[in-house]
């Protein structure tokens, strides 16, 4: 990316690591930063140790936390000082005082570090020279705890007398109790004071799971560095704020109140608090004290004297501080960019962060994503596993297997996601709803995995098929189902029924095609990848999945003569009731009749009524082949003819959407031209669009939807609600997906340009995501993607989106060029000049084959993209013989796979002039 776009003010990088600092953080309203470990612990953490820690729904050791609470609430975590001679001050900036005296001259001074998965604010109290530098991590261990690292340092000319006192609220409970029975829910704490903090565990828990005797433990501990307790305890949050004093300016430490109760006390019926109270200090100057805190959710009674000597002193911190950092350093560092500009290479290490905290903390647990249960949905599984392919890929193989359990046999599926790999559950509140992209999702992922890792046995691998009480894509249910009946596709003898994966990603992509709105396009049904686009369920029709689904048809086609070529598969195994859907074996549809299509998909559903017979049918390769690709020009060529409009400016492009009246929704409006960046997105990934309207679209989508302030646009201005359309347009202009800038879709417009060799236009809009994110005195960000920049350019719904799968996978694949085929290496690099160093090279690490490929691309004559082919290929020093392809070079697996697993391979491709 180009250095002229990094931000001027804001955060800065340290070193290559993406440790990053801030000065004066707490002066941006809506920071947050994650911790996070695979025990289970989710925390959120801001400039003054606000945020929440949780380990679930049902699980939050301190009170929930949405993004405006954030800056309002004195409900998190706070580590109080009472200076002798200067009164109360919070070490993490938390009081009423400090608060008061933001943008004063009395401002503490501060500055905030953070990195891989940890996070630090160093404070000045101006009056007296006290330093507090605060460090928060969850550790990358088997236990569900946070810990907190306080360090005060006299760096004044006089001696300093203090009296510290740790204060973390202890909720104990469900975030629903936050609005349903706060107080008769604290009526259940039972809370016990310990030699080293104070431990809570309910009676009961109070949530949608009923009425339940709760087992769950909450606590705060601590100690002196060396070992030292607190030598008293405040259990309760009344007793410690006072009548009249506040969480944010607490009587107990204003008055310098001695400690409510001391070990081996029980309270219960109230709210409970961690206050923990240390020793006075007396510190001469340049002399420090440090102090651990332990906060600790575990499944039973807490062992307390276990996690005190595991964590809370200062050697073993530091090491579970340092074991963190490698952990998370080794998580990203499967793949690593050096191009032409550090900032950008250092900011893509977030990105790559950003699909594993995802995975951890779902789609939940974030201020921002105050929606929700934790889990992910079913858009999610996928999209997840384009980065895990790449980043983690180990596993992908059984979680791609596992998510192909979800599908229903009418080629919907499952939207209640279980906790576990391929758990799915049957939906009991008898709320039906299908999204018509949902089947477009599946096949793209696996065509990654094909392609990196070669396994074609994988597509012949059986698995089963959900299914509960709705039939005909939630438009029937099954007569007389109950849950009892569970909730797996069985045979009319009873069997559970196991189709190939192939089998399953024919009926995703078969189904749809068959399922016609009246202009021949795919029907919107419940929404589409815009959710907001839910309300056009009876004459809706998505033209942008349409191309999705046509370009799928064309990868069905391909994969089947991989088979064939490959495998020697000459024939493919299919559930006969899907033969109904191959329609040009016996009794061929006529496509462009509505009534013909729909009238050929009931009589597939009445063979499938929530089950099938168990009867498998031998087709033809060559013939299912030519059934695919038949439908996929089908499509394309619907949509070039049909789907192509322009406007009264002389501008061209493809109409996205049909409303619920069956009116195209875009082009000239009275309001203005409508227009979606999400129905040029695919016709151009899938090769939809011919490279004459690539041009064309290009020039509408940078006329209508460019914005110099917030980027492209999702959509233009339609002006006022659309009932026959969906719930976006509710939304004010600019934001969410009413016309923000949603990162999602503008990378894959990216992508899609990048893919069809757009690489200037491609490289422009990935630009202009950075730009936007890393700017921060407007996108008031930390570093990474966000789902979205709002009309003021700000970042909203930082860390959990998708966009960062796809911007991963982009960079890597599509700029860097390096990418699976089928088994093989593919390079392919679409970098510019202005990508490459000053000493011509460009550089990229990533997995292939199980090996660590270090892959450094020499441009020693400069070139600029589309002047350079590769020339040579050296494979650890040696010249190795490749595939010539267009755009690049193929090397065979075996060369890659051939090396020792425990050896970087490097790969030295020279660039020369075509």
């Amino acid at each position: 990316m180009n250095e002229t776009m990094n931000k001027t003010a804001g955060w800065r990088f340290l070193g290559d690591a993406g440790d990053f600092e801030l000065e004066s953080p707490e002066k941006s309203r809506y920071l947050y930063f994650p911790l996070v470990n695979e025990a289970g612990m989710m925390s959120v953490v801001t400039p003054t140790n606000s945020g929440d820690v949780k380990a679930g729904q049902n699980e939050f050791l301190t009170p929930p936390m949405s993004v405006e609470d954030l800056h309002e609430t004195a409900w998190g975590r706070n580590f109080w000082v009472r200076l002798e001679g200067f009164g109360a001050w919070s070490a993490v900036g938390r009081s009423a005082a400090q608060q008061a005296a933001l943008g004063t001259p009395d401002e503490d001074a501060t500055v905030l570090t953070a990195g891989l998965l940890w996070h630090k604010t160093s404070r000045l109290h101006r009056a007296s020279g006290l330093r507090a530098e605060v460090t928060n991590v969850v550790p990358a261990a088997g236990d569900k705890v946070e810990l907190i690292r306080i360090k005060l340092t006299n760096g004044g000319t006089a001696p300093l007398k203090l009296v510290p006192t740790a204060a973390v609220p202890l909720y104990g409970r469900s975030a629903d109790n936050l609005r349903d029975h706060r107080h008769v829910t604290s009526l259940l704490n039972r809370v016990y004071t310990l030699t080293n903090g104070v431990e809570m565990q309910p009676s009961l828990s109070f949530d949608e799971r009923g009425h339940r005797v709760n087992r769950t433990a909450y606590a705060v501990l601590g100690a002196e560095a060396d070992g030292t307790a607190p030598v008293g305890l405040f259990p309760e949050v009344e007793g410690f704020a006072g009548e009249a004093g506040s969480l944010d300016w607490p009587e107990a430490v204003v008055r310098n109140l001695g400690p409510a109760a001391r070990a081996g006390e029980e309270f219960e019926g109230h709210e409970a608090l961690g206050g923990l109270r240390f020793r006075e200090a007396a510190l001469a100057p340049g002399e420090s004290r440090t102090y651990l805190l332990v906060l600790a959710i575990a499944p039973d009674r807490i062992d307390a004297e276990r996690l005190v000597r595991d964590y809370a002193s200062a050697e073993t911190f530091d090491r579970h501080l340092a074991a963190t950092k490698a952990y998370w350093a080794d998580k990203v560092g499967s793949v690593e960019f050096h191009s032409g500009d550090r900032d950008f290479d250092r900011w893509m290490k977030w990105v790559t962060l950003q699909p594993v905290l995802r995975r951890l903390f779902g789609n939940s647990f974030l201020p921002h994503h105050d929606y929700g249960r934790g889990g992910r949905g079913w858009r999610d599984l996928w999209q997840d596993c384009l980065a895990l392919l790449v980043t983690e890929p180990e596993e992908v193989r059984s979680l791609l297997l596992n998510n192909f359990a979800g599908v229903r046999i009418d080629g919907s599926n499952a939207t209640i996601i279980g906790s576990k790999p391929g758990e799915f559950v049957a939906d009991r509140n008898n709320i039906p709803r299908v999204w018509m992209d949902h089947g477009a999702w599946p096949l793209l992922t696996a065509r990654l995995y094909l392609d990196q890792s070669g396994d074609l046995d994988f597509l012949l691998e059986r698995q089963v098929y959900f299914q509960d009480r709705f039939l005909r894509r939630c438009a029937a249910t099954v007569p007389g189902w109950t849950p009892e009946a569970g909730s797996l596709l069985r045979t009319e003898a009873g069997e559970v029924y196991r189709g190939t994966v192939l089998e399953h990603l024919l009926l995703q992509n078969l189904v749809p095609f068959f399922h016609a709105g009246a202009h021949g396009n795919i029907r919107l049904e419940g929404a589409d990848w815009n959710d907001g686009m839910d309300m056009a369920a009876d004459k809706g029709e998505s033209v942008a999945f349409t191309a999705f689904y046509a370009s799928n048809l064309r990868e069905l086609a391909d994969l089947v003569r991989a088979l064939r070529d490959r495998k020697g598969s000459d024939t493919v195994e299919l559930a006969e009731e899907l033969l109904l859907l191959i329609d040009t074996l016996g009794e061929p549809v006529r496509y462009e009749s509505v009534d013909d299509r729909r009238a050929r998909l009931e009589r597939f559903y009445d063979a499938a009524p929530g089950r099938v017979s168990g009867r498998r049918a031998a087709v033809a390769a060559d013939k299912l082949m030519a059934d695919l690709t038949a439908k996929a020009e089908w499509l394309t060529e619907h949509l070039r003819k049909r789907e192509w409009i322009s406007s009264q400016d002389g501008e061209e492009w493809f109409n996205g959407y049909y409303n619920n009246d069956g009116e195209r929704v875009e082009g000239d409006h009275p309001n203005g031209v409508r227009m979606t960046l999400t129905g040029q997105v695919f016709p151009i990934m899938g090769g939809t669009a011919t490279e004459e309207q690539v041009a064309k679209m290009v020039r509408a989508v940078d006329r209508y939807l460019l914005d110099p302030k917030i980027g492209y646009r999702l959509n233009s201005r339609f002006g006022g609600i659309q009932q026959n359309l969906g719930r976006a347009f509710g939304f004010a202009f600019g934001h969410k997906e009413n016309g923000a800038m949603f990162s999602h879709m503008t990378v894959m417009y990216g992508n899609a340009l990048y893919k069809r060799g757009f690489v200037r236009e491609g490289r422009k809009v990935l630009e202009s995501v950075y730009a936007l994110a890393s700017r921060f005195e407007q996108s008031r960000i930390y570093p990474g993607v966000p789902e979205y920049i709002n009309e003021k350019g700000r970042g909203m719904y930082h860390f959990l989106t998708g966009s960062a799968s796809w911007l991963l996978l982009t960079v890597l694949t599509e700029v860097f060029g390096v990418k699976g085929s089928l088994g093989d290496l593919a390079l392919a690099p679409k970098l510019t000049r202005g990508e490459f160093g000053t000493d011509g090279l460009a550089s990229v690490k990533a997995l292939f084959a199980g090996r660590k490929l270090d892959v450094v691309y020499r441009n020693a004559q400069g070139l600029d993209y589309g002047e350079y082919r590769i020339g040579a290929i050296r494979l650890n020093g040696e010249s190795v013989p490749f595939r010539p392809e267009q755009d690049g070079a193929v090397l065979e697996r075996a060369r890659i796979a051939g090396e020792p697993a425990d050896a970087a391979v490097a790969l030295e491709v020279e660039l020369t002039r075509r």
